[in-house]
């Protein structure tokens, strides 16, 4: 039986939401990132799996503090003193813009550190577990520069569709030279076309990311589909498991309802057969840091706007957690909420993002529903004015002036005529 970790989007760097830990000097939401990572490695350790794969995005950026540089490696270092084989597949936010910059794991595949593989580029490798060996087909982000791509599309939408064309064609072509006997598993960051996308991601990668079809990757010697790029953990439809274990921590209020973690995966040779596998998968929640947004809808009647806002927060958790106020008020009416006494209200939260006001706007009406083309000049007007004025004195007034002026164009064309 092979066993091992699937993780992705570490991001260490994001540092949206918090402040400097005043123990340490390091900002609080990269110590919540470095504390749900290492949960990760300890229970890898603690399970003694045969190894430890990483699908990308380890930092936020590609260029790294050493303060991050420091986490993830000594994080790393345990995995390794662990004789935990470790595969680290480049992810989008680790490769530099400029072309010619290196991207921000190259200094791991520099050391002379056996069992670490950092891939950078569409390849097969076989790492060597205590329990046999493992195919490993490496899809990192798709970037033009480590794909061969023709020169033949004219805009960006095409150039989107021919990447994702070519990684199916380059997934099928290493897929077809594996060996059916060693377990096999596809290890990709991508977007794939039935992923669902947290909060924030929907408008910063929707459209703009390659797409791959899951009977891309579903292929018949895969036993497992490992990808990273998406932060929700989710299972997408297919003949063959293909996971996104999701974000190992929160990134913004946009994943505030998901639970994160990371798979333990397994692969279970059949002993008869040697060729026939089963895979199994669990999901390993971590306990991070809790985003709470509270939605308020002041009521108009309401003389003390700000006892109201605080009773509606009362009943929420808040201690320990990143906050975010959002309160509704009403049409016509006053907004005098005292932010001074809410931000009072919310000390147990660890970090307060805003206390942010909504006003409510009288719905606009559609104008001129009724009115088409083949109306009588007559009814045109009635309509324009049932939509436009309230006051129906006015609407007479106003059908008496249209009447004489029809009155007076008729006259003026029976002139004409004769």
């Amino acid at each position: 039986m092979i066993s091992f970790i699937h993780t992705a989007d570490l991001h260490f760097g994001v540092e949206n939401y918090g402040r400097i830990d005043q123990k340490t000097g390091i900002h609080s939401r990269l110590l919540d990132f470095e504390n749900a990572f290492n949960l990760c490695v300890d229970y890898a350790i603690e399970q003694r799996v045969d190894f430890f794969l990483i699908c990308g995005d380890v930092y936020k950026t590609a260029y790294p503090s050493p303060t991050q540089q420091d986490i993830f490696t000594k994080a790393l270092l345990r995995i390794y003193q662990a004789d935990i084989p470790v595969v680290i597949i480049v992810g989008n936010h680790d490769i530099p813009l400029s072309f010619g910059k290196t991207h921000a794991l190259s200094i791991f595949a520099q050391l002379p550190l056996e069992n670490i593989h950092i891939l950078a580029k569409p390849e097969t490798i076989t790492i060597h577990t205590k329990s046999g060996p493992v195919a490993i087909v490496a899809i990192p982000w798709p970037s033009k520069s480590n794909l061969a791509l023709a020169r033949t599309a004219s805009s960006g939408s095409e150039i989107t569709g021919q990447i994702g064309e070519h990684i199916s064609s380059i997934i099928t072509h290493f897929e077809q030279k594996l060996d059916p006997a060693i377990p096999a598993v596809l290890a990709a960051h991508l977007s794939v076309s039935e992923g669902l996308y947290s909060g924030s991601e929907k408008t910063a990668l929707f459209g703009s990311d390659p797409i791959v079809l899951p009977s891309a990757l579903a292929l018949e010697k895969f036993d497992y589909i490992a990808l990273g790029h998406l932060h929700r953990y989710q299972i997408v439809p297919a003949s063959k498991p293909i996971i996104y274990p999701g974000s190992i921590e929160r990134i913004d209020f946009g994943e505030r309802a998901e639970e994160k973690g990371f798979c333990h995966i397994t692969i279970q040779q059949d002993a008869a057969t040697g060729t026939k596998r089963t895979t199994n998968h669990a999901f390993i929640r971590v306990p991070t840091r809790r985003f709470v947004q509270i939605d308020i809808l002041l009521q108009a009647q309401s003389l003390d706007q700000t006892q109201f806002c605080i009773s509606e927060i009362e009943k929420y958790d808040i201690q320990n957690a990143i906050v975010k106020i959002v309160y509704t008020v009403p049409i016509d009416t006053k907004d005098r909420v005292d932010k001074i006494i809410i931000e009072k209200a919310c000390t147990g939260a660890w970090y307060l993002v805003g206390i942010f006001p909504k006003y409510l706007q009288e719905p606009k009406k559609r104008r001129f529903a009724n009115i088409n083309a083949l109306l009588e000049p007559r009814e045109l007007i009635t309509e324009y004015i049932k939509h436009t004025y309230k006051q129906q004195p006015l609407q007479d007034n106003v059908l008496a002036k249209f009447a004489a002026l029809a009155e007076e164009v008729r006259s003026e064309q029976e002139v004409t005529q004769k």
